[in-house]
């Protein structure tokens, strides 16, 4: 496959760049060229959109309309199977989990109308004054990340409210805000609302510091500076883990092995930890034999299920791991003939499920995120070690103590709680993943019509 061209979109105008940096795949090969928008060219960007921001809604039927074209649609000379084969080539997620985010982010654009209602609180019973909930600012910055597809819901979703939008996609999967971006231009998004604008880190941190509301996605580094940022939301890291506070059943242990597993353990709603009053080493040995089993495919290959990268990524996650795991047991070598690191043997490197143990809780292992299935089993006691749930973008209480799961549910530090075999990433419209997105988009606005006002009842 030919390198394609990529180059930032302002208001449905090309502005090519002449920085150029290329992108190249998992296997060395060269897959993108694409142009970066210098600091200038971010000012000149947010400035356009900033000017002819208006703060309406699209018409709803853009969006629908949108994701048909996303999932369907030949756009700007890629079809979806060419769309598919890049971001595998790019990302090293395999071809099933690229395929089952196109119908997630389908499934999640069709359903923006009842996710947004179901996160408002019900209208005032009352003809004479109402709350308007409106855009808390007019320009939406969203810096993504380039491990998953489906989280580019999330700037779908600043559009669908009224903002205008900048997209900075992640360096390694430029193809799917690309193509969205496309897909929504095609339903009859205006132009203006919207700029895709491949940059450096120095312009994303612009656009973030001077968008009226922004989105980060990454990890602890990645994340850091806009933690207090009240403007800004973080996604990342996820540290998802489980509390398994009953016998580990066969059923359970699927469960778990799942739960990390899922898309080559690239999402931050896979498990990166799972805390037992169960013995250790049993519960870890089961889940190492279990995940085990994941076949070893190239990513192209239909049935692949497991994260591959190039070998540079993989000298440098072999060397993380070594350094990670000193003073740890290690249940998934064993099987794998010392290494958990496959070379594919066309230039790619498949990463293999790595099960570790610890000795205690709260050891600096537990909750590590390495983007491929990673997790440490460790010891758990209520009287010792209540402050190891969390932190966690999702915990998963697998126990019947009715008093535990309430105050993980008070924890602020847990920002999702799954009971028994419900998997961490399930969803349903209006169900907060990381806090509620429109809430954060959105404000309340009082609006009175006359009659509804009595006379020196307002005192100010």
């Amino acid at each position: 496959m030919a390198a394609t061209v990529i180059d930032p979109l302002v208001a449905g105008v090309p502005a090519p760049s002449s920085d150029r940096q290329l992108l190249t795949d998992v296997f060395g090969a060269a897959l993108a060229d694409v142009g970066v928008a210098p600091r200038l060219g971010a000012q000149l960007a947010l400035d356009r959109l900033r000017a002819a921001a208006d703060g309406l809604r699209p018409a709803a039927r853009i969006f629908p309309e949108a994701a048909r074209l996303f999932a369907t649609a030949e756009l700007d000379g890629e079809d979806p199977e060419a769309y598919v084969d890049r971001v595998v080539r790019s990302s090293g997620l395999p071809a099933r989990t690229v395929r089952l985010a196109v119908t997630d982010i389908v499934a999640e654009i069709e359903a923006l109308d009842r996710t947004v209602a179901a996160e408002l609180p019900p209208p005032l019973p009352s003809a004479t004054h109402r709350v308007e909930w409106v855009p808390g600012g007019r320009v939406f910055a969203a810096v993504m990340a380039g491990n998953h597809p489906l989280p580019h819901v999330s700037w779908v979703h600043a559009l669908f409210v009224g903002y205008s939008v900048l997209v900075r996609p992640g360096s390694r999967d430029p193809f799917t805000p690309r193509r969205l971006v496309a897909a929504l231009l095609a339903a009859g998004l205006p132009p203006h609302k919207l700029a895709h604008l491949p940059c450096d880190h120095r312009a994303a941190a612009f656009l973030l510091d001077s968008a009226d509301r922004g989105i980060v996605f990454g990890g602890d580094q990645a994340v850091a500076s806009w933690r207090d940022a009240r403007h800004v939301a973080t996604r990342g890291p996820g540290r998802s883990r489980a509390l398994l506070d009953t016998a580990p059943t066969p059923e359970l242990l699927d469960h778990l092995a799942t739960a990390v597993g899922y898309d080559g353990g690239t999402r931050c709603t896979n498990l990166s930890a799972v805390l037992t009053t169960a013995p250790v080493a049993r519960v870890a040995d089961e889940l190492a034999a279990r995940l085990a089993r994941l076949p070893v495919l190239p990513a192209t290959d239909p049935e692949a299920t497991l994260l591959v990268v190039g070998r540079e990524r993989a000298e440098a996650l072999r060397r993380h791991v070594a350094t990670l795991a000193d003073g740890l047991t290690d249940h998934s070598t064993p099987h794998y003939d010392g290494d958990f690191v496959v070379d594919l043997g066309d230039g790619s490197f498949l990463l293999r499920p790595l099960v570790l143990s610890a000795d205690r809780a709260d050891h600096p292992a537990v909750g590590a995120e390495l983007g491929f299935p990673f997790v440490v089993v460790a010891p758990w006691s209520a009287d010792r070690d209540a402050g190891a749930l969390g932190p966690a973008l999702v915990l998963n209480l697998l126990t019947d103590d009715d008093a535990l799961v309430a105050r993980a549910v008070q924890d602020p530090r847990i920002r999702k709680v799954t009971v028994g075999t419900a998997l961490p990433w399930d969803l349903v419209p209006g169900l907060p993943h990381d806090g509620s997105l429109t809430q954060f988009l959105l404000e309340p606005k009082g609006v009175v019509v006359p009659g509804a006002v009595v006379p020196g009842a307002d005192g100010g």
